[in-house]
């Protein structure tokens, strides 16, 4: 049997936050998601949480496990010991229980303009031959599945309030700023090395612990600190 504490706390209820503790026969290859659905079926049908494909591909079921950010739907139980802990991630509202509200994520994705511009001067996008290496340089950031996990983890937003924008929101603008495709790479690396971007982030390594794809923000972020510097200076940088 394992011992199961969930956080608890439903912002519109007035009470204080709680922690409610269930008893759960564990099972093979039982993750921490399947102990949740067990509560709510046979248990307690008013736990909240959230998530989606249970593949480790939405990144919908982030949250808190043993102190530590995780989706729930790829952290087995069985290597966590006899008593498990989840509550709801770090820097976001709390919708309920183990929900969360991810708009302070979004927003701050929003904010680096994390769409493609193409240029104006071709109506076509520039060819880059498979083989040049040019797509490697990003590939690995390329993997984002939004899951906020990153932005959770960060003392850095967790210091500035959540204005600094974030380490998932700065890897997608360095995507952008190393295409060479796109049209306005100047303005975007102005844009996120300004306030609140990437001179914010103090290199704590927390983003890069997190992530379920194994990208690391924090290396990317440093490129674009590199970028901006390099630029500033009068170097070539793109």
């Amino acid at each position: 049997m394992v011992k199961v504490n969930v956080f608890r706390y439903e912002p519109e209820s007035n009470e204080d936050p709680r922690i409610d503790s269930f008893e759960i026969e564990e099972k093979e290859n039982m993750t921490v998601l399947d102990t949740l659905f067990l509560i709510v079926e046979d248990q307690d049908p008013t736990v909240s949480f959230r998530c989606a494909c249970r593949l480790g591909m939405c990144g919908s079921c982030g949250m808190m496990i043993n102190g530590r950010g995780r989706l729930a739907c790829r952290t087995k139980i069985a290597n966590l010991g006899d008593e498990i802990t989840v509550s709801p991630m770090r820097n976001y509202p709390i919708v309920k229980d183990l929900a969360v509200d991810m708009k302070p994520f979004f927003n701050n994705l929003q904010r680096v303009k994390p769409y493609f511009v193409p240029k104006e001067d071709t109506d076509e996008f520039a060819v880059i031959p498979p083989d040049s290496g040019r797509r490697e340089i990003i590939d690995e950031n390329s993997d984002c599945i939004t899951c906020g996990l990153c932005f959770q983890s960060c003392d850095a937003v967790k210091m500035r309030n959540g204005e600094f924008i974030g380490p998932a929101a700065l890897a997608r603008a360095y995507n952008l700023v190393a295409d060479e495709r796109d049209g306005v790479r100047d303005e975007r690396l102005t844009l996120v090395t300004g306030q609140d971007g990437a001179f914010e982030c103090h290199s704590f390594g927390a983003c890069t612990e997190v992530c379920p794809k194994g990208i690391n923000p924090m290396e990317t972020i440093q490129k674009l600190k590199s970028k901006k510097i390099r630029k500033s200076v009068g170097l070539k940088w793109k």
